[in-house]
């Protein structure tokens, strides 16, 4: 930082501003892949996986650029979200991929944990009832296929959230996650949940540098160097 020029190392600055404002949409363009695989576009999810991981990583490099080197704020915890979302795909590309793949299509007598096979006629009665929700849902879609999409939860919430309960409970009853190593059951949901509160985190920045500038620099009026509505 010393040997940058002067506007390069000023928080809020004009350069570092527009940074992080490019930073921060490259990182959103992983939201983009996420509509675009779970939205029915399953055709094009690898290209937008592609998109994701480099404009992810472009970004991380630009918002860390944009901060100045301030690291004991609020939005420093940012930092940690995208490092631990990065260290998550690296380990998800590395070795979730083989655990996963070692996995896929398993016979069920196999796949179960051992003593936990559930009574064939619930499990039949369970997947009936999923079928008949389907239908509801989606009269052409095939249960054995079918995932909710975000289409779905807005358009018919409440029967989303009646064949989601179902799935879940299916989805105990055979033990899945029980049958499978904790990293490779519980990884995703842990990459999607990071995601999710980084996309608010940095909503959140965004509204405070904005309305609440003042309060950003610590009301040094002086220090406002970047552009917003009120410095409340």
């Amino acid at each position: 930082f010393p040997a940058l020029p002067e506007a390069w190392r000023r928080a809020g600055s004009p350069e570092l501003y527009l940074t992080g404002v490019l930073g921060a949409a490259l990182l959103l363009v992983s939201m983009v892949f996420v509509l675009v695989k779970r939205g029915g576009g399953g055709d094009r999810a690898p290209f937008w996986y592609v998109a994701h991981v480099i404009a992810a990583s472009i970004g991380a490099v630009l918002v860390a650029v944009h901060g100045a080197g301030n690291v004991g704020r609020p939005p420093a915890l940012l930092y940690l979200a995208i490092i631990t979302l990065m260290a998550l795909g690296i380990w998800a590309r590395l070795r979730g991929t083989a655990m996963v793949s070692s996995t896929f299509a398993t016979k069920h007598k196999s796949f179960a944990a051992a003593g936990a096979m559930p009574d064939r006629d619930t499990l039949k009665a369970l997947i009936d009832e999923k079928i008949e929700v389907l239908k509801e849902i989606d009269a052409d879609a095939s249960e054995a296929l079918f995932s909710l999409r975000p289409i779905h939860w807005l358009c018919k919430p409440m029967l989303a959230q009646r064949y989601y309960t179902l799935a879940k409970k299916e989805a105990e009853m055979l033990g899945t996650r029980k049958a499978v190593p904790a990293a490779q059951a519980y990884w995703r949901a842990a990459h999607m949940a990071l995601a999710y509160l980084f996309v608010l985190g940095v909503v959140i920045h965004v509204i405070t540098v904005t309305f609440f500038a003042g309060y950003v620099a610590n009301y040094n009026f002086d220090a406002i160097h970047w552009w917003h509505l009120t410095k409340w």
